[in-house]
């Protein structure tokens, strides 16, 4: 399934500008960034379960703030990109 996560994270500290940069690392082993605070992650269940308990122990819910949107497995009809920054398939065949 598709899943787009979006995170604001209070950086007016230091330790909050290494929360951010731990939600950040968590969120790229899960997918790709497609804009400042904002991954597309193809998982599965089980890896969403995983990525959501990582996520809650990092950031603090007094001041920060983490969204998921799941899209599903039938994803590819409802997400549109107009503008800078091609859209890269997540699921297709990685060069490196």
């Amino acid at each position: 399934m598709l899943v787009l996560i979006t995170y604001d994270v209070s950086t007016l500290t230091n330790a909050g500008q290494k929360r951010l940069r731990k939600v950040s690392k968590i969120c790229q082993r899960y997918g790709q960034r497609v804009q400042n605070s904002v991954f597309e992650c193809v998982v599965d269940t089980t890896q969403f379960a995983q990525l959501k308990v990582e996520l809650s122990e990092v950031i603090n819910e007094s001041t920060d703030s983490l969204r998921f949107y799941q899209l599903g497995k039938n994803y590819k009809n409802k997400v549109w990109h107009i503008g800078a920054k091609p859209s890269i398939d997540i699921e297709g065949t990685l060069l490196f």
